[in-house]
């Protein structure tokens, strides 16, 4: 009694969690899946935003300690030899209409694929969107911890590394790190890469949720692409990108311990969840049988 369903995928119906209406079970609420509200998931985004890139931003630079970090990283590529960015930044800036390309990609997809995702899950995966959501804000909130601790020079400011910096060479807007727009952001916050925790995000959303092949596959592709974006422009080393994979797992890990399984698993769509009075989630108490006698022997006109 008292139990609200939530449709699957498959049409299937599952049991949600009884909520008591005395409190003693309010935390199940924020638990289990409910239908988004619009006006509050463009204010959680909007504030989340805001507050990411003031956090973001106002971490001291430590431009020293970010180029001896960017030189230890450089070192260790070369130790495992697998520093390629250097030769991956000459060889596409060689070709100005694919660097080009890059470095709007760069600028715009972060975002607008994001967001995008965002709204395909919350018009048609509502069940699911508040997981994947908090996958995203717990991703991007221990990516700041990476910021503080770990001030990062892109390969394009290292010294004496001869990297490209394409946005200013061919005089695209392409980096909130490069040109003009450098004074808008923290020039020394390349760990982690959240351009590779973003669109990876992205990528897995649509490969475990959507039902078109070829959405799955683009799924795919786009944190590859990415990856080879963020190195041709000399704005990230590979590391950094690990780094991004890391924080996305921590952000997943956070989603399966708050709602018990993975975003993907839950259900498609979500009814309301239905208050329970505290003594309609009790069994009913059987009345004595002394009482029960008594009930059965009072005339039916006493006008008790």
């Amino acid at each position: 009694m008292g139990e609200t369903t939530v449709k699957s995928l498959d049409d299937r119906t599952t049991p949600s969690s009884p909520i008591v209406a005395d409190g003693r079970w309010a935390w199940l609420r924020a638990r289990t899946p409910r239908r988004p509200r619009i006006w509050f998931e463009l204010l959680l985004i909007g504030l989340s935003y805001w507050v990411y890139s003031l956090i973001r931003n106002a971490v001291p630079e430590q431009k020293a300690e970010a180029l001896r970090n960017a030189d230890w990283i450089w070192r260790t590529e070369g130790s495992l030899g697998l520093a390629f960015e250097h030769a991956v930044n000459h060889a596409v800036n060689s070709v100005t209409w694919l660097i080009v390309t890059m470095n709007y990609y760069y600028a715009t997809l972060h975002f607008i694929v994001t967001i995008g995702v965002l709204v395909w899950l919350y018009r048609w995966q509502p069940g699911r969107y508040a997981a994947f959501r908090t996958v995203l804000f717990a991703t991007t909130a221990v990516a700041l911890v990476g910021y503080y601790l770990y001030p990062l020079a892109p390969p394009r400011l290292m010294e004496n590394k001869d990297f490209i910096d394409t946005v200013l060479v061919h005089h695209t807007w392409g980096s909130m790190a490069s040109g003009d727009l450098k004074h808008m952001s923290n020039q020394y916050a390349a760990m982690p890469s959240m351009h590779i925790g973003w669109s990876l995000w992205c990528g897995l959303t649509l490969f475990f949720l959507a039902k078109a092949p070829w959405a799955r596959i683009l799924g795919l592709l786009y944190p590859a692409a990415t990856l080879v974006v963020i190195v041709a422009t000399a704005n990230h080393f590979w590391l950094d990108a690990v780094g991004g994979v890391i924080c996305l797992a921590f952000g997943f890990l956070v989603a399966y311990f708050w709602y018990g399984t993975w975003p993907h698993r839950l259900s498609k769509q979500v009814e309301p969840v239905l208050a329970v009075a505290p003594e309609a989630s009790a069994p009913a108490r059987r009345k004595p049988a002394e009482q029960e006698d008594q009930d059965q022997e009072e005339p039916v006109g006493s006008g008790r």
